[in-house]
């Protein structure tokens, strides 16, 4: 349990998992400076109260590699740019961050010396260790693999305790809520019976990974002021996906 500011916290390391499309907030592309500050707040607050925090960051609100694969583009090529989308995401949270006085490291999969450390896993660990936010850029640095799964790959490599995927739906569901009013809310659910439903937590590669390293996952709304705190704390904010 990791020591806080009079909080005890369930967590010690933790990977938070976002979507590039977050990042829009009510925009049809791009970053939202407001939606952004947000999100720095939020994960300060988290930091601020011991846990060693990890961040991975999608692209899709910039570029994405297998949509322009589905219009004729060059799967690999299209990956590589969103590649570098991810990146872009990666500098303007660290940048948000530490505007606000928070020390930060940003990695990259991808080489990228002048902007950011490669990935070396010890590095990142004693960054952890040291109370610095680790936001990892570029993905797993190779095409055909998605940001879910270079979350749960990272997740796995630092030995956080859980990942947990912020979205703007407050949990797993039966269905689609958003397109399905009768659908229900799942509080817990095991790893088997979200294979068994077919349910879409993150891509089968990041979710087995998951799944054979025995690391838990909780889907919540991260749109949902103090909602990241209180996840942390062990409150029962969305879904979590367990064994």
């Amino acid at each position: 349990m990791a020591a806080t500011n009079g909080t005890p916290t369930t967590y010690k390391r933790v990977l938070l998992k976002l979507s590039g499309e977050s990042l829009m907030g009510d925009k049809d592309y791009g970053i939202d400076d407001k939606m952004l500050n947000a999100y720095a707040d939020e994960i300060i607050a988290v930091s601020k109260s011991g846990v060693q925090l990890a961040i991975v960051i999608g692209g899709g609100n910039i570029y994405r590699g297998i949509q322009a694969a589905a219009n004729g583009f060059d799967r690999v090529q299209g990956d590589h740019m969103g590649m570098l989308a991810t990146m872009i995401n990666s500098l303007a949270l660290q940048s948000a961050l530490e505007a606000k006085g928070q020390s930060t490291r940003l990695q990259s999969a991808i080489k990228m010396e002048q902007i950011a450390e490669p990935y070396i896993r010890r590095r990142a660990v004693r960054h952890l260790e040291k109370g610095r936010i680790v936001i990892f850029g570029s993905g797993t640095g190779n095409p055909y693999f998605t940001t879910d799964t270079a979350a749960s790959l990272r997740a796995i490599e630092i030995e956080a305790d859980v990942i947990l995927k912020g979205t703007r739906v407050d949990g797993i569901y039966t269905a689609d809520p958003e397109k399905d009013p009768t659908a229900t809310k799942y509080e817990r659910i095991s790893f088997t019976e979200v294979y068994e439903k077919g349910l879409n937590v993150m891509d089968l590669t990041a979710f087995t990974l998951c799944n054979e390293n025995k690391l838990p996952i909780i889907v919540f709304d991260m749109n949902k002021p103090g909602n990241l705190r209180r996840v942390v704390s062990g409150e029962r904010v969305g879904t979590l996906v367990e064994f």
